[in-house]
Formats: structure tokens, C-alpha cells, sequence
């Protein structure tokens, strides 16, 4: 007897959000600056990415608005703040060809994932284009069609 074993999804958290409002250009992996009672939470999958965002500051990056709920067995010692500022970790010469394309061509930073590589959280990070309202229109009419195609093709 063969047993469907499901290998275990490596995502924590991700912004759908993001892929409608914005075209996405390129995408980038970042390492986040994480409290001890943070990790705890992600792994227990508390975490929302829906209304954060990514800015630059002094050449360095970071995550606003990403809501991580503190476990009610979190450490006693400390006061968690669920939305605070984290900081993000990538090389300098990928900050700056991203300050470049920010600053230069009106992109901006949309965090897109949240997931777990070799026990680290890495942040997926989406270098994207605002989408107008036509353009979120057409996206509706695609995801519906392909819904439908799906409907007509299961059933025969």
C-alpha cells in the first residue's frame, strides 16, 4: 500500500495583491533581520504580507507593513510589535542597481513571498511597474476564462 506523501510547502506567506496591482520585471531573493519570537511565528504560519511594502533608506532596504502575530507562548521579557520595521540583507551591488531602476525609471519594490530556503526566512522581492485600471480589467477577464476553460475541460 502506497502512501501520497506531500512534500511540505516551503512558502510561508505571499502577496497576491501584488501580482495584480503591478507587473512584475524581475524578482530578487533578500534575507530579513529577525527577532527570536519572529522566526517562532513564521513558522507556525502567522504572518501576512498584504498591505507591506519595500523602501530604501540610506542604501539600505526595508519591509514595512508585514504583519507577524506573536505567539501567546512568546517570551515573557519582551514586548512584541507585530508591524515593526524589518530590516532586509543583499548585496550591495544588487541595492544599488535597484536604487538605480527605482529612482531613475518609477519602478517600485513589491514584496512577493515569504518562505523558508535552508532553514533562513527569505523575502521574494518583485521589481514592478503599476498596472492602470484596464490593465487590472484585462487580468480579471484572463483569470476568468482560464477558470472557464478549466470548467468546460473537467467536464468532458
Amino acid at each position: 500500500m502506497a502512501k501520497n506523501k506531500k512534500t511540505p510547502s516551503n512558502t510561508i506567506a505571499s502577496n497576491k495583491k501584488a501580482r495584480f496591482d503591478y507587473f512584475i520585471e524581475q524578482e530578487f531573493e533578500a534575507g530579513l533581520v529577525l527577532e527570536g519570537w519572529e522566526v517562532k511565528s513564521m513558522r507556525a504560519n502567522l504572518v501576512q504580507l498584504k498591505e507591506s511594502y519595500v523602501q530604501i533608506h540610506n542604501g539600505e532596504l526595508f519591509l514595512y507593513g508585514a504583519h507577524i502575530s506573536p505567539l501567546i507562548s512568546a517570551s515573557t521579557h519582551i514586548s512584541p510589535n507585530p508591524v515593526r520595521t524589518r530590516k532586509l540583507l543583499m548585496k550591495n551591488l544588487e541595492i544599488s542597481r535597484l536604487i538605480g531602476q527605482v529612482e531613475r525609471d518609477g519602478y517600485t519594490l513589491a514584496p512577493l513571498s515569504l518562505y523558508w530556503s535552508r532553514g533562513r526566512a527569505k523575502l521574494k522581492i518583485g521589481l514592478a511597474k503599476g498596472k492602470k485600471q484596464h490593465d487590472k480589467r484585462a487580468s480579471i477577464k484572463d483569470r476568468d476564462w482560464k477558470r472557464d476553460q478549466q470548467r468546460i475541460m473537467k467536464g468532458g
